[in-house]
């Protein structure tokens, strides 16, 4: 690794613990980057009827089958109505990758909170616990890229240490397609990166 970029680093992950420090403990210091679809689909999930939880929880589709799934349903599913379009491709492509549940992760009258428990890690989660060990948030969620290129980072052998697997590289290219390119403005200014990029 070059000086410059070890320095980089360093200075990323000193301006990453200043923001820790300096927020409270109830504060989300990164509430400004979209939820994930663990979140959302807590959201949708919380007080639905046993069938609809039942009928999202044990059923297998694509990301866009799901769209049209959720769109069907959305009478019945009433968490539905608060999410915006981004929000439901996120929820989608987050049941395409986690759908069906394996047996007994489902239960119908589960709260909330209990839900964003027992769900599988999704996008955000995942650019949270792996992209900053390297370099500060912002590089990341500021970006707006192409799946193929976040793809072919990923790949890289910069970043092929990760420990992540085919599959979760694939959910994490598909959160940042949809939820990557957040202004910088909308950025806390002691997470801004000064412009840094791959």
């Amino acid at each position: 690794m070059r000086a410059s970029t070890l320095l980089a680093s360093l200075a990323a992950a000193i301006a990453m613990a200043t923001a820790f420090a300096a927020a409270p403990a109830t504060e989300d210091v990164f509430a400004f980057i979209p939820a994930g679809g663990r979140t959302l689909l807590a959201q949708v999930l919380d007080k639905a009827p046993p069938a609809e939880v039942r009928g999202v929880t044990g059923s297998r589709h694509a990301s866009d089958e799901w769209l049209t799934y959720l769109g069907q349903h959305e009478s019945a599913l009433a968490g539905l109505k608060a999410l915006d379009a981004k929000q439901r491709r996120t929820l989608a492509d987050y049941l395409a990758h986690h759908m069906p549940l394996p047996p007994g992760k489902a239960a119908a009258n589960a709260s909330r909170a209990a839900w964003e428990k027992a769900l599988p890690p999704d996008g955000r989660d995942l650019v949270l616990d792996y992209c900053q060990s390297c370099h500060i948030i912002t590089v990341v969620v500021t970006q707006d890229r192409a799946k193929a290129a976040w793809l072919g980072t990923l790949n890289k052998p910069s970043h092929v240490g990760i420990k992540l697997t085919k599959e979760q590289r694939d959910e994490l290219a598909d959160y940042l397609v949809v939820n990557a390119a957040i202004p910088i403005d909308q950025v806390p200014e002691d997470l801004r990166a000064g412009g840094a990029t791959y």
